[in-house]
């Protein structure tokens, strides 16, 4: 038998159809050697301990690894392309944005220019993890636990194998040290990679808010004083988010002191609601803007893919979000199997709501860098009150507007305080996965029981979360998923120390009928409703194309 994860949790549509055709433009000068480019070590066979072996497989069939049995037989990345792109052409760019750009559109240029680079602020970023490319290997990354399903990995722990996270991190804490080189919109930030997306890109709602709780209980750890999350994720989970868990989850965070930063998803008009938790009032809801190459927001336009809402509930702003030219990891998923998104041996771009979170997230450190008492309701205040029009776009799509960081940085502040109804967090796990599950030999993750099988406690995960006892060293919700100190070094100045999941942690509790150690892993579980009518892009990783 083998195991399987459903890649990005039913999520591949959208986000991999609208490929993005590259081109020669190079940032900062002529392109570096593509030796000088670390690349992710080659995935091994797994373990009786390894949750990675079969997960990517040989790069040469990559695409067959991860999507045989999904779409049905895949043979050729030419089929699979042409299936993915039947009705889904929209969002289709052969252009592409670059980070000076990204700056100069949303005013974080001129403060760098002043000395506001998002320095002593800590950004945590859930994602799919970070690796050491250049661009983030200044010293202002460090590694959280890794929570993902390649936790037992030698070769993948806190690495991202699958190429979105990295993509995030360039966008919010890039920096090559130069004035000419690649520059994220917060280059001076801390960014805490907290990985949980695995190499295919799956994760389990759980494991995010395991993440987020992590964050909130060691946010004022030496060196990491992290004031924003960035969640560049989201399900079609529909339930009020007044119940729901991952929108108390992000709610406890925004509590704690930190601004919380959603992607709004990439369904368009097609979904009547924000992502799950993008739709919690409290957090920035964020979509996307295409600048049309301009840095005036007056010929603005809001891309198709970026998730309408409703008028009760819509994006509170914008920002760029349309061919974002970032850091590429080499090797990984998205980066082998689109490589028309590939820019050169250090860049890759891609589309959606993910990117223009991750913009707002490195503007959120700039103001509290200069700002540090700022509440995160007065960041929120702050970022939509001095946005900037968008005529061209509509209020629903567009929200408040552009982001004008450097309007918010001048703009007074006073007392602000939102007054939501607070969610309970006593609604249901499955709920709040809408449509995302991970798989089991296509059987899936579902019903009330978290990624190690555990029961969800609809009352007890609320109250602990609340009182910052949902974490005790490395144990969460009764499993144990990381280690509980700080120790050992990495290409970071410092690891958290993980312990792999396996012996009891896994064998002990599977949520099907066999044990999840001693057993390969692939990517073939689909499980359920088609990939036509479901997309990557609308939720889990919120990116609308590659």
């Amino acid at each position: 038998m083998r195991k399987s994860v459903n890649p990005l949790g039913r999520r591949l549509h959208r986000a991999v159809a609208l490929l993005v055709v590259s081109s020669t433009l190079f940032l900062g000068g002529a392109a570096p050697a593509q030796a000088s480019v670390p690349t992710r070590a080659t995935p091994v066979p797994a373990k009786a301990s390894g949750l990675l072996g079969g997960l990517l497989g040989p790069v040469g069939g990559l695409l067959g690894g991860l999507l045989s049995g999904v779409v049905g037989v895949v043979t050729t990345a030419a089929d699979t392309t042409l299936g993915l792109l039947t009705g889904a052409d929209w969002g289709y760019s052969s252009g592409q944005t670059t980070m000076t750009q990204v700056n100069q559109a949303v005013g974080a240029t001129g403060l760098h220019n002043s000395g506001v680079t998002g320095k002593g602020v800590g950004v945590a970023l859930v994602d799919t993890g970070v690796v050491p490319v250049p661009g983030l290997t200044s010293g202002n990354v460090v590694n959280g636990p890794d929570l993902s399903l390649d936790n037992g990995s030698a070769t993948q722990g806190h690495l991202d194998g699958f190429g979105h996270g990295t993509h995030m991190a360039g966008i919010i804490a890039g920096n090559d040290g130069t004035k000419s080189g690649f520059t994220g919109v917060a280059p001076g930030a801390t960014l805490v990679n907290v990985k949980t997306g695995a190499s295919s890109g799956a994760v389990d709602v759980s494991q995010v808010i395991a993440a987020i709780d992590w964050v909130v209980q060691h946010r004022n750890d030496p060196g990491l004083n992290i004031r924003v999350l960035n969640l560049s994720y989201g399900t079609d989970g529909t339930q009020p988010y007044a119940s729901d868990p991952l929108a108390a989850a992000v709610e406890r965070a925004w509590r704690a002191g930190i601004v919380v930063v959603v992607a709004g998803g990439n369904s368009g008009s097609d979904q009547p609601s924000l992502d799950n938790p993008a739709t919690d009032p409290y957090v920035i809801a964020v979509g996307a803007d295409d600048t049309n190459g301009t840095t005036s927001s007056l010929d603005d336009t809001v891309p198709v893919f970026s998730s309408q809402g409703s008028s009760s509930r819509h994006v509170d702003l914008v920002a760029p979000g349309q061919s974002i030219v970032s850091l590429r990891d080499p090797g990984s998923v998205i980066d082998t199997e689109y490589p028309k998104a590939v820019v050169d041996s250090r860049y890759f771009k891609g589309s959606g709501t993910s990117q223009a979170a991750a913009v707002v997230s490195g503007a959120a450190a700039l103001l509290l860098q200069q700002r540090p008492s700022l509440t995160p309701d007065q960041v929120k205040a702050l970022l939509v009150d001095t946005a900037s029009p968008m005529p061209k776009a509509s209020a629903t799509s567009r929200g408040a507007g552009l982001l004008n960081v450097a309007a918010a940085s001048l703009a007074p502040i006073g007392a602000v305080k939102q007054t939501w109804p607070a969610s309970s967090g006593l609604g249901s796990l499955e709920a709040a996965r809408g449509d995302d599950h991970i798989s089991d030999n296509n059987v899936d993750l579902t019903g009330e029981q978290d990624v190690f099988g555990s029961p969800w406690s609809a009352a007890g995960w609320p109250a602990a979360s609340s009182s910052g006892s949902a974490w005790s060293g490395g144990v969460f919700h009764g499993s144990t998923w990381a280690g509980g100190c700080w120790c050992g070094v990495s290409w970071t100045p410092r690891t958290w120390s993980d312990v792999s999941w396996q012996g009891a942690d896994w064998a002990g509790t599977p949520w099907l009928s066999h044990s999840w150690s001693a057993e390969a892993w692939s990517s073939h579980s689909w499980s359920g409703s088609g990939w036509v009518s479901h997309s990557w892009s609308s939720h889990s990783w919120s990116g609308s194309s590659w």
